[in-house]
């Protein structure tokens, strides 16, 4: 099967440190994922410093923010970027972020960002969505909140300007997210009804929601990584420790070697433990013209004898020649 492909996103969990990002950077290669994600935003460009109560976040794990100071402690700073994306070829993995306007998609390409994730939360914005997937560059868009109108949306956005290597990550747009709302069953639907690659992006505290989705299909996990939970932060109670991620990694590789590829052999030869079935032998010793009974001719291990599909071809007919008990049984030797 595909090799699934592992992000390890950082989003707020530098807590403010370039030296801390770089270490969670490495710790999450070390881990085994694939590539890293960072968010590229300002609280300027992702909304307005204003008081007003729509503004404000009632209930959930940010009770009391408004989105603005939310915002304000969450971002990656844009003058690290570059420094980042150096880092990451360094230290030899995938660095990628998720723009949330237009500036942030020119100051990636700036970069030589290499794949644009689209977030839950702006899936409606298709003009992002476009301006970003006319950059020729592979597209993954998180369906959080999304609508099956709003999904054919963000397909024609990227179909307008000539992307078509989309990827929709299945995700529950809560955080921590409890499993009962994963639906999973929806990844290969997904796939189906809208001819695209199918991910997940997993905001729990379990392995079990990643490892399920790989065996249905999914071909991407996008999973929060952090050095230590106990450093806090907005995004720390649903992010993966290092062990915890790698972890993770290694039961998603095991899923892939578990699931392997659809296999109907044809050789019985190269069938591992084909000896131990079924064949057809002599249980009895046996003269030339003797007959063939149940009692002298049975189905039993091992399976180097005649198939047993044979067996009522053969009964009541008389043998050719001597045969003793413990023969493989041939078609040669009847009548």
């Amino acid at each position: 099967m595909t090799k699934t492909f592992i992000i390890a996103e950082i989003s707020a969990n530098h807590n403010g440190s370039i030296d801390t990002a770089k270490e969670t950077m490495l710790a999450a290669k070390n881990a085994g994922a694939d590539a890293i994600k960072i968010q590229t935003y300002t609280a300027d460009t992702i909304t307005l410093d204003c008081n007003k109560d729509d503004f404000q976040i009632h209930g959930g794990l940010w009770d009391g923010y408004n989105l603005y100071s939310l915002y304000q402690e969450a971002y990656t700073p844009w003058e690290w970027h570059k420094e980042l994306f150096d880092y990451a070829k360094e230290i030899g993995i995938i660095l990628f972020s998720t723009p949330f306007d237009n500036t942030a998609v020119d100051l990636l390409e700036e970069c030589g960002n290499p794949i644009y994730k689209i977030a839950s939360f702006e899936i409606t914005d298709v003009n992002l969505i476009s301006y970003a997937a006319s950059k020729g560059k592979p597209m993954i868009i998180s369906t959080g909140i999304a609508t099956e109108d709003d999904i054919k949306d963000a397909i024609d956005a990227c179909h307008s300007v000539g992307n078509h290597d989309i990827t929709f990550l299945k995700c529950t747009s809560a955080y921590p997210a409890p499993l009962n709302k994963a639906n999973l069953l929806t990844i290969p639907d997904m796939k189906e009804r809208f001819r695209v690659k199918v991910g997940v992006s997993d905001h729990s505290m379990t392995n079990t929601l990643p490892i399920t989705a790989v065996a249905l299909g999914a071909t991407v996990v996008e999973k929060h990584i952090i050095l230590d939970r106990n450093m806090g932060g907005p995004d720390s109670a649903f992010s993966m420790q290092p062990e915890e991620f790698a972890s993770m990694v290694k039961a998603i590789r095991e899923v892939e070697e578990v699931l392997g590829e659809v296999s109907y052999p044809t050789d019985p030869a190269k069938i591992t433990g084909r000896q131990f079935s079924r064949s057809l032998y002599i249980a009895e010793d046996m003269k030339a013209g003797d007959i063939l009974t149940d009692q002298n001719l049975r189905s039993v291990r091992p399976g180097y004898g005649l198939a047993p599909k044979h067996l009522k071809e053969c009964l009541g007919k008389r043998v050719k020649r001597d045969l003793e008990k413990g023969d493989r049984m041939s078609l040669e030797f009847v009548k």
